[in-house]
């Protein structure tokens, strides 16, 4: 289908974190007072109000938190797509993206599980969707 695509604004405070993932990495951005991470990135830290951040690698491994199947599209231009698995991710830095679950049947889609960062190239933007992984043990400590 030939129907114009919605694009991220990959402009302002979030420009870094689009070219992260045009680089093939995910990174985040982080409270340079109190390292609380920010996502979306906001100018001001909602943990201690502090009002520089800093961007930092993200481990881009975390679980399902919940998840839809989309049978409809929302949008012509995602006729073609339907269906596809919609996720709530908590990334293992405690931060939740909203996002598309690639290379995994619809019946497998599951609360819980682990997945990684497939950084994907879609008409000219690289999009942080996902993909499972095998049920590694969870990162015990994620350092500032």
């Amino acid at each position: 289908m030939n129907a114009p695509r919605p694009r991220p604004a990959v402009t302002g405070l979030a420009a870094p974190f689009w070219q992260s993932l045009a680089d093939g990495q995910l990174q985040l951005a982080r409270c340079a007072t109190c390292h609380a991470y920010r996502h979306p990135p906001r100018p001001v830290c909602d943990r201690c109000g502090g009002d520089h951040f800093e961007w930092v690698p993200s481990l881009g491994t975390g679980e399902v938190s919940s998840f839809t199947v989309v049978h409809r599209p929302t949008l012509p231009a995602f006729a073609d797509e339907v269906p596809y698995g919609a996720v709530v991710v908590r990334l293992d830095e405690d931060v939740f993206m909203v996002s598309q679950l690639v290379d995994c049947p619809i019946d497998a889609l599951a609360v819980g599980m682990r997945v990684e960062v497939a950084p994907t190239e879609c008409d000219g933007v690289v999009l942080p969707l996902f993909r499972r992984v095998d049920n590694a043990a969870r990162p015990t400590t994620i350092g500032p």
